[in-house]
Parts: structure tokens; sequence; C-alpha cells
């Protein structure tokens, strides 16, 4: 359970709980696996809880009329998902799956968190800073739909995931950065193309490497 005891302290939701408090999340914790492409909920579904990824990548996406996907956020180890689910005592808002064939992820019992936040006002108050994170990153997804390129929106997109602190996710590939960035495979290898002439990154088949930051941020027209 050291594993589930270290992801639950790091948790934004969970700063300043005390030590015995963390211990009641963490022996009503469980740990869930899936292999790339299992699904881990559905849209709509009755919400379990709150998910905290430990190892691998997984996407929370809406279905396209098409049948295409649209990806609302590509998410790997530390992350959470579900919270408006498990917070708001509502069915899941999105479709969850696994990107990568080594997912693990924790589920907090949806019962077992909402106690945590009736019985310290701390919990909730973190919670509260927690949604206002999330809603001010898709407010600013929404602005990068509707005003920047495809090339400045994956621009940023790579900046964010290279200049992050947690390990790199696995699984990201360019049919899910374009189905994240509302475009195709094909615009997303044309622009990598074009930022490693640039002399921004580097990339093979399964990494993009930065080279020079700065190059890159003119490229995501975040200068100064």
């Amino acid at each position: 359970m050291n594993a589930v005891h270290n992801a639950l302290q790091s948790l934004p939701y969970l700063a300043g709980l005390p030590d015995s408090d963390v211990e009641t999340l963490v022996q009503n914790s469980r740990l869930y696996r899936f292999g790339v492409g299992e699904a881990i909920f559905w849209e709509g579904d009755t919400s379990r809880g709150l998910w905290i990824i430990e190892q691998g990548t997984a996407k929370i996406y809406k279905t396209r009329p098409d049948g295409g996907e649209y990806i609302l956020h590509l998410l790997g180890a530390g992350d959470t998902f579900n919270d408006i689910g498990a917070l708001g005592d509502c069915p899941t808002p999105a479709n969850a799956a696994a990107l990568s064939p080594d997912l693990m992820v924790w589920l907090i019992p949806q019962h077992i968190l909402q106690a945590a936040l009736v019985q310290n006002p701390l919990v909730a108050l973190n919670a509260i800073r927690v949604l206002t994170r999330r809603v001010r990153q898709l407010v600013n997804q929404m602005e990068d739909l509707a005003v920047h390129s495809v090339g400045v929106r994956l621009a940023r997109f790579v900046l964010r995931h290279s200049q992050s602190d947690a390990p790199q996710p696995t699984g990201i590939t360019r049919t899910a950065m374009a189905a994240h960035l509302n475009t195709t495979p094909q615009t997303i290898s044309v622009l990598l193309r074009e930022f490693e002439a640039a002399g921004a990154i580097t990339f093979d088949r399964q990494h993009i490497h930065l080279r020079d930051v700065e190059v890159l941020r003119r490229l995501a027209l975040m200068n100064g």
C-alpha cells in the first residue's frame, strides 16, 4: 500500500491532511489495472469515485456524432480524473480509457472521499482550488481551439509535456495528439517535421525531444 499512500499524500486535494486521515483513504482505496484501449468507464455511468494514476497514460474523451473522438485530457502518473463525478455526486461526464498497456490506477470510493470533505474543511477548500484550476485549463483549451492555429496548439502541447516534472507519458501517439488538438494525424506529422526543421525539437516514432525551448516558445506565440 506504500504506492497509494505516496500517491495520496501528493494529491492537491489532501494537502495539509493529517496522516491518520490519509491512512483511512489508503485503507479504502483499490488498485485497478487496464490494458491499452480498455475502457475504465463510459460517459453517463454511475460515478464510483476519484481515480488516481500510478503508472501509464489515460485519455478522457467525448465521442463525436461521426464516431470519432475528441480527447479532452491526456493524463499521466499523479493525475486524477472523474473529479466532477466524484465531488458532484453525478454521473461520469465523459469516457475514460487506457492509452498505454500498463495503466495502473487507484480508486478512492465516492462515499469515502465525500466523508473526508465533510469532516475536514481543508479538504473541501483544496477541492475548490483544484476544480478552479480545472475550469481555467478548460477555458484556455477552448480559447486555443477558437483562436490559434493547429501549429500553435501543437507547440503549446509539446511545451507542456516536455517541461512537466512528471514522467513522460507513454501511449500518446500522433493519432491521440490529433484527437486532442482537433486535427488529423497527417497534419501532426507535417508540423512535427516543420518544428524539427526550425530546430525546436527532434523526434522519432515514439518520442519528441525538446531541442530549443525558445524556438518552440516562438512557435507557440508565448514570447515575452
